[in-house]
């Protein structure tokens, strides 16, 4: 009996039916009542000292933060005076995710519900010159048709609408749920599933969040290897850059703790595996992704290379098998253990990182680089997307550092009939060698290469919004993964003590529940819905009144057991 492939069996069952049991109709059927009934808002008194600590600008509050956002749209609903500004904040972003068919429609009902000084919410903070302009432009029904608009809605929000807000019984509950957020998690809350991969210090697992059923990858780091390997430094750069970066188009992560023997990275699980794994044994006799789905996948790691290149990080490690697939067939960008954040006031950056036979040029010369670096391994990518080679080298072909070196450097690129023009041209450009001839992120964008006839079937504006059909599902009963076996174990680390300064960094490390994805979490997993919970009619529920409890707390703080 084959006992590797039988625990492999038996991991991939427990894992797809906790997958499926996510994918139905009750997620709450997944949840671990236990974990689940710790999940309470607190008593005001509790948590109201946050008030004077937490950053309750408008944008943070109402803009980034999801939960903000929901109160704050709460708010404006129950005060008549604001429902016009409410809803065509709403409806504008409504119309921003609409079908191209249904635009117009609802242009035109944009303009008579908030634009019409008859109307019954016409909205009076629009100047006539915006208001002149939308009509003008209404027949276009363009992406930015409403964008003004939007803008001096928030505009008008953030004044005084926002001033009562904060002194209402909304902004408490934000604190409440600010509080829960800040509560400590560890590895009693989350369940492990089948190992998925390993990199250079420890493995990646499947997980659940217990508490509410949430499916999520755990990338574990050996605390002795790390030592050992001097990997520190990288670690918490990983981690500090996943923590700024919010893009559907790049791994989120969700929490961040220690065990006794690793640091734990919880972050987006992306069932449908890699697409290294897809483009060489998805189907080994036809290897690699023919043009529409390359196109597909190209473009939404540029808007996720977009994304962190707007932020001053240049990723540094882009290929195949570092962009994963998500159910629905979306990728993004993982494992930014080697990216780099410019410093301020710098344009760019000196130093050797990245995989063999991806690295551009004017990194392997040992010049400084900025965020070009990462175009060209955009090209690789698209390259071995289509032909399921490395463009320097052949596939299985063994190819010593110095030798790859002076390929990349001199060799010009040859296609085969797989490429069309398009795809020909924009590897070309991509692919250039003088940095100041390739195509890439400018001006603050990667418009330059949106334009490309390569993306003319790319409706941006869909894919930006996550409608875009894929061109692939992953099938649900399938683990895109490679067997236990293959994956493989680490030896233990031997040789290795953790003294005082490296359980310094393992407490600096482990920051506990990260906001944003959190926050959505909650959402997603329909948790706001069940403890947002106000008084009849709307009033103040008994855990925002002070004169509810008997007799002060004598703390402000209060953990979670």
């Amino acid at each position: 009996m084959d006992i590797g492939g039988l625990t492999t069996v038996v991991a991939n069952s427990a894992y797809i039916n906790a997958r499926g049991s996510i994918d139905g109709s009750n997620p709450a059927a997944a949840r671990d009542k236990k974990y689940h009934s710790r999940l309470k808002l607190p008593h005001i008194t509790v948590c109201e000292g946050l008030k004077d600590t937490l950053d309750l600008s408008f944008d943070s509050v109402c803009v980034e933060q999801p939960i903000g956002k929901r109160l704050f749209r709460e708010f404006l609903d129950a005060n008549k005076e604001y429902h016009g500004a409410c809803r065509l904040w709403k409806d504008i972003e409504d119309y921003d995710l609409a079908e191209d068919s249904e635009r117009a429609k609802k242009a035109s009902k944009l303009v008579q519900r908030y634009m019409d000084p008859s109307a019954k919410h016409f909205c009076p903070f629009l100047s006539e010159d915006i208001i002149t302009k939308v009509k003008e432009s209404l027949e276009a029904v363009g992406d930015d048709l409403f964008s003004a608009a939007l803008a001096k809605t928030l505009d008008y929000l953030r004044e005084a609408p926002y001033t009562f807000f904060l002194e209402s019984m909304y902004l408490k509950r934000f604190l409440q749920w600010k509080w829960l957020e800040m509560q400590p998690m560890d590895e009693d809350w989350f369940l492990d599933f089948r190992v998925l991969g390993k990199g250079g210090f420890g493995e990646v697992s499947a997980c659940q969040m217990k508490a509410t059923g949430k499916l999520y990858a755990c990338k574990k780091l050996n605390k002795k290897r790390l030592k050992k390997r001097k990997g520190y430094e990288g670690a918490l750069v990983e981690k500090c850059i996943l923590e700024k970066v919010h893009s559907r188009f790049i791994v989120s992560l969700a929490y961040a703790f220690q065990t006794k023997e690793e640091l734990c990275l919880v972050m987006t699980i992306m069932n449908g595996g890699d697409l290294k794994y897809h483009i060489y044994l998805v189907d080994e006799n036809n290897p690699g992704f023919d043009e529409p789905r390359a196109c597909f996948y190209i473009a939404q790691i540029i808007q996720g290379l977009e994304h962190l290149h707007q932020k001053r990080i240049i990723y540094r490690d882009l290929k195949p098998e570092n962009v994963l697939l998500d159910n629905d067939g979306n990728v993004r960008i993982s494992d930014l253990g080697l990216a780099v954040e410019l410093k301020e006031g710098k344009t760019m950056t000196k130093g050797y990182a990245g995989t063999p036979g991806y690295m551009a040029p004017e990194m392997l010369k040992g010049e400084k680089y900025d965020s070009s670096v990462d175009y060209f391994t955009l090209g690789v990518t698209l390259y071995e997307f289509m032909a399921a080679k490395n463009p320097f080298r052949n596939r299985g072909e063994k190819v010593e550092r110095e030798e790859m070196k002076e390929r990349m450097l001199t060799r010009v690129v040859t296609y085969t009939d797989r490429f069309s023009e398009h795809a020909k041209s924009l590897c070309d450009g991509l692919l250039a060698k003088e940095v100041d001839q390739r195509m890439g992120f400018k001006n603050g964008c990667c418009d330059e290469i949106r334009a490309h006839p390569f993306f003319s079937g790319i409706n941006w504006r869909k894919l930006n919004a996550g409608i875009l059909p894929p061109p692939f599902v992953p099938d649900p009963k399938v683990v895109y993964a490679k067997s236990l076996d293959d994956v493989g174990a680490f030896s233990s680390v031997k040789g290795v003590t953790l003294e005082d300064p490296d359980k310094n960094f393992f407490d600096e490390f482990s920051t506990g529940n990260i906001s944003i994805p959190w926050q959505e979490e909650m959402i997603d997993m329909g948790i706001y819905g069940e403890l947002n919970v106000w008084g009849p009619e709307g009033t103040i529920p008994n855990d925002l009144r002070r004169e509810s409890i008997l007799e002060q707390p004598k703390s402000s703080t209060c953990c979670l057991s």
